[in-house]
């Protein structure tokens, strides 16, 4: 077989000829450099192969994001085996799912004891022991453009995980893609887990930029992150809007260099236009939103120098080779400016959902266009603006209500400082829109009534929420997006006491 130019050993031989002591990996006191990494990974390669590991087998890694995580995960890569990852804080279920689902021919984890039936299930290593074989790597496996190269899991903040699986190339399209995100030296703050697609579907992007991934600490703070931005001197912050909203009030930002930061990205959320003029004045750096999903992860993204009030409103528009349309109602393309479903298509999205042949062509077209489950819009300049997910919504009475419609203007409200918006069960009208809210400023917070008068001032009547629970932070799932699971549970449990205090209107 003719190696791939484009490949990954192509790839890395390419930056190990040119740049094999720059950084790649900064965990905390551990720094690998490129050729480390090649070194390191190149161990743990031979000692897979000496399991039994071959070409298009499945490696699963179960641990979390560390330096381990990613030279294992190009360990497998070297020998062509397609990696696959359950982010340890998942329950047993979900990662017995993935287990089961993909069948690996090894798993590596810090800890085979915790593993879901461990004695039935396939041999389990630990990092530590892969590098401390010390065995021979007999030579590179090529890896064909079209070859399975990552199997990546879905969130799951409602459902089961389902695995999106990418080829080499659909990576290779991302890293020839990334626009602002990705510049030659980038030294890129990595906020989510290893286990995202945000870097199992990365690693042509960091040989091609040459860019060092720098991990956060195990538990997020503002302090820590800003400590880390002037440490590592980052050039490229990552964060959803909630960590950058803690980051801008923090004490002594002022007094920190942050001279070498080039942008900050920010999605998962709405960003409301004080938070891009508070980031934008106190970061000293463009603010850029980006729209992606594990199936799309190279997708939609605002310019270095978009108006505040494009970027506060829409996604941008389409990255790299990304096509776009908004569908209506039996399949009919919409015009600008119409909310239908959002359909996408591009050669670095997934190839399908792993073992899911039923699932795939349900959510794949022939072709190639993906239903992503998003309601949205498209202006005459391509600029993309989300309406929520069509699960998310709820019937309150015969009328369809997107929480994305009533965030907005409850982030409006001077008394609150971030929120979510989920139906529950209700008698008669079928569903209410309960409100969770966490208090901005001091004083008495305001009634449920007056947070009603508040948003019927500005959006129907029906939209307002019928319950406003004041809590002190929203529950984020392991990359921190809203857990909509955890509010709708708490949502029926309000809604179920406050059936018997008050009728519904």
């Amino acid at each position: 077989m003719t190696p791939d130019p484009d490949g990954l050993h192509a790839c890395f031989e390419a930056v190990l000829r040119e740049a094999p002591d720059a950084e790649a990996v900064i965990d905390g006191d551990l720094r690998l450099t490129f050729g480390e990494w090649w070194r390191r990974s190149g161990l743990a390669a031979a000692a897979l192969d000496a399991l039994g590991v071959r070409a298009g087998d499945v490696v699963c890694l179960v641990l979390p994001s560390s330096a381990d995580f990613a030279v294992c995960h190009l360990a497998a890569m070297r020998l062509n085996a397609i990696v696959t990852a359950a982010n340890p804080r998942l329950g047993r279920t979900e990662i017995a799912h993935i287990i089961g689902r993909t069948a690996p021919a090894v798993i590596v984890t810090t800890d085979p004891a915790a593993l879901p039936d461990p004695a039935a299930g396939p041999p389990a290593v630990r990092p530590g022991d892969l590098m401390a074989a010390d065995l021979p790597m007999t030579g590179a496996v090529p890896a064909a453009p079209g070859d399975p190269a990552v199997i990546v899991w879905t969130t799951g903040t409602t459902g089961t995980p389902k695995g999106a699986w990418f080829d080499h190339r659909s990576l290779q399209i991302i890293a020839r893609g990334m626009g602002p995100l990705s510049a030659p030296g980038d030294r890129k703050m990595m906020p989510v887990p290893f286990a995202h697609a945000a870097f199992m579907t990365r690693v042509y992007d960091q040989l091609v930029h040459r860019s060092a991934l720098i991990l956060t600490p195990p538990v997020w703070t503002a302090r820590s992150m800003l400590d880390l931005l002037v440490r590592e001197r980052v050039t490229v912050g990552q964060g959803v809007p909630t960590q950058w909203e803690k980051l801008v009030a923090l004490d002594g930002l002022a007094a920190a260099d942050l001279s070498h930061l080039r942008l900050a990205s920010t999605g998962a959320g709405r960003v409301p236009p004080p938070l891009v003029h508070a980031m934008r004045e106190r970061l000293g750096c463009p603010v850029v939103v980006r729209y992606a999903s594990t199936e799309v992860p190279l997708c939609f993204g605002t310019a270095l120098d978009d108006p505040v009030e494009l970027v506060s409103s829409t996604v941008g528009r389409a990255l790299g080779d990304v096509e776009a349309r908004i569908v209506g109602d039996g399949g009919r393309p919409l015009g600008p400016g119409a909310p239908g479903r959002v359909h996408l298509r591009s050669r670095g999205s997934m190839r399908g959902y792993w073992r899911e042949p039923g699932l795939t062509a349900a959510t794949i077209s022939a072709d190639g266009w993906i239903a992503t489950g998003d309601i949205g819009s498209l202006d005459a300049a391509g600029n993309l603006t989300l309406v929520g997910r069509a699960d998310d919504a709820y019937i309150r009475g015969g009328y369809n209500v997107h929480p994305s419609e009533v965030e907005p203007v409850l982030l409006a409200h001077p008394r609150i400082l971030r929120a979510a918006v989920v139906g529950a069960p209700a008698p008669v009208i079928g569903e209410i829109g309960v409100a969770f809210a966490v208090p901005a400023g001091t004083g008495p917070l305001p009634s449920a009534e007056e947070v009603r008068a508040w948003c019927r001032g500005r959006i129907a009547g029906y939209k307002a929420p019928d319950l406003v629970v004041w809590v002190d932070d929203l529950p984020v799932n392991a990359t921190y997006k809203i857990d909509r699971a955890e509010l709708l549970r708490r949502a029926a449990r309000e809604a179920a006491r406050a059936a018997s205090h008050r009728p519904v209107t």
